[in-house]
C-alpha cells in the first residue's frame, strides 16, 4: 500500500499581476469563505518525490511531472491525502505510460479536459477516491447532474453580495480563458465573449454544484517499470494551463 497525495495550486500563471491577484481573490471568496470552489491546478503524487499532471502543448503528450509542490507556474495551496493504492511501482509506471498516450497535449480543454480531469482519471486507475468536488467545480459548472450541499443556501445568503460580485469577475476570467484557447482558430472579431443569459446560467450552475466530486518530460520507459516514476522533467513546451 502506498499513499496517494493530491497537490493543489492557485492558478497564477498570468503575466499580469492584476489577473493573478483577481484569481487569488476569487479563490479566497469561493473556496475559503463559501466552500464552493475556485480556479485551481492539481497534480498527483504516488511513489517518489514527483507529482503528475496534464496540460496543453502542441506536440506530444500533455502528461508531465515536476518536483512535489514546486510547479513554478502556480502558487502552491495545499496537499490532500486521497488514500492508499495497492498498485506496485511497475503498475503505476504502466498506468502513466498508457495515460500519456491517451492524453496528448493538443487535446487539452479548459472546461472538459483539464489537469483536474486527468487527476480524476489517474486516481480512479490507482483505486483511490477522486478529487474533492471544489477543486474542479468551475469547470464542471455546466454539469446538470449535481448534488446540492445542504448548507449552500445558508452560506449564499450570508455572503450574497461578495458572491455576486466575485461571480462576475470569475465569469469574465473564465470566458476570457476560453476565448484565448480559441484564438488560434478564430479572428478577434469572431471570439465568443458570452451572453448575459449564459453568464447567469454559468453562475447558477456553479452555485448548484454543491459537494459533488468532479467527474470526469517522457513517461517511464518499459525498462524502468520497477523504478519510481521520476523521469519526466519539464520542457520548453511545458503545459502552462489549468
Amino acid at each position: 500500500m502506498k499513499e496517494v497525495v493530491l497537490h493543489v495550486y492557485d492558478v497564477t500563471n498570468s503575466d499580469s499581476e492584476k489577473t493573478n491577484n483577481t484569481i487569488l481573490q476569487i479563490n479566497r471568496i469561493f473556496k475559503d469563505r463559501i466552500g464552493l470552489g475556485g480556479i485551481f491546478h492539481s497534480a498527483v503524487q504516488v511513489y517518489g518525490e514527483e507529482e503528475w499532471s496534464f496540460g496543453f502543448c502542441e506536440n506530444g503528450s500533455g502528461v508531465f511531472s515536476c518536483p512535489v509542490s514546486k510547479n513554478p507556474m502556480y502558487t502552491y495551496r495545499e496537499r490532500i491525502v486521497l488514500g492508499e493504492t495497492e498498485c506496485t511501482i511497475a503498475t503505476v509506471n504502466r498506468i502513466l505510460r498508457e495515460l500519456s498516450r491517451d492524453w496528448p497535449g493538443h487535446s487539452y480543454d479548459l472546461l472538459s479536459r483539464n489537469c483536474n480531469h486527468f487527476c480524476d482519471v489517474l486516481c480512479d486507475r490507482l483505486g483511490v477516491p477522486k478529487l474533492p468536488g471544489w477543486v474542479n467545480r468551475f469547470a464542471n459548472a455546466g454539469d446538470t447532474a449535481v448534488v446540492v450541499a445542504e448548507n449552500t443556501a445558508v452560506k449564499f445568503r450570508q455572503a450574497k453580495t461578495e458572491i455576486v460580485n466575485a461571480s462576475r469577475v470569475a465569469y469574465r476570467f473564465m470566458a476570457g480563458l476560453t476565448s484565448k484557447n480559441q484564438a488560434s482558430q478564430e479572428s478577434p472579431g469572431e471570439q465568443n465573449r458570452g451572453s448575459p443569459t449564459f453568464q447567469g446560467t454559468w453562475f447558477k450552475n456553479v452555485v448548484s454544484a454543491g459537494a459533488k466530486p468532479s467527474t470526469s518530460g517522457s513517461t517511464p520507459s518499459q525498462e524502468a517499470d520497477d523504478a519510481p516514476p521520476l523521469q519526466r522533467q519539464q520542457s520548453a513546451e511545458q503545459p502552462i494551463r489549468l
